[in-house]
């Protein structure tokens, strides 16, 4: 699978332990959050632990208008908040910003989660549309997220995707 190397973006960075990770691997890492409190708190971590990271307050469903291309795109959370349209513009801005052959992971919460509280379940059929035109799915498989324990439960079922962007035909 595609190592979190090269330009790498976090998409929906959240407080950016995702974007530490790969900087510490030694990729040049940029996270992205609309959130202004998360990418202060994510900013504080890296500086803490010594590690070079950029983060930028940004709306994911603007980062055709980053102009930066990259290497890899990680998504771990953020997919699953869209719905059917946004979820569409947001899919596209990702295959803008990253190059022919580039890595696009992705984690979001499953239907097969049992109940009603938490984001959206997503179905494998609505993942594989999504991932449809312009992209080669390398695995979509069952997996699970670690989440709040006081949510009631310590994780939650979810598919973990990694797909690569297509050359434009």
């Amino acid at each position: 699978m595609g190592a979190l190397t090269g330009a790498l973006l976090d998409a929906g960075c959240g407080t950016g332990e995702h974007t530490i990770l790969a900087a510490r691997l030694g990729a040049r890492a940029l996270g992205v959050d609309i959130s202004t409190v998360a990418i202060e708190t994510a900013r504080r971590k890296a500086t803490e632990r010594g590690v070079e990271a950029r983060f930028r307050v940004f709306d994911a469903l603007q980062l055709d208008t980053l102009d930066e291309i990259f290497d890899t795109v990680v998504d771990s959370g953020l997919f699953h908040v869209f719905d059917d349209t946004a979820r569409d513009r947001y899919i596209a801005a990702v295959h803008a910003v990253l190059r022919p052959g580039g890595h696009f992971h992705l984690m979001c919460f499953s239907d097969h989660q049992p109940g009603d509280w938490g984001p959206r379940r997503i179905t494998e059929n609505e993942l594989r549309a999504a991932l449809a035109n312009g992209w080669r799915i390398e695995s979509l498989t069952r997996d699970t997220f670690d989440i709040n324990p006081g949510l009631g439960s310590p994780s939650a079922e979810a598919w973990l995707a990694y797909a690569v962007r297509l050359e434009p035909s």
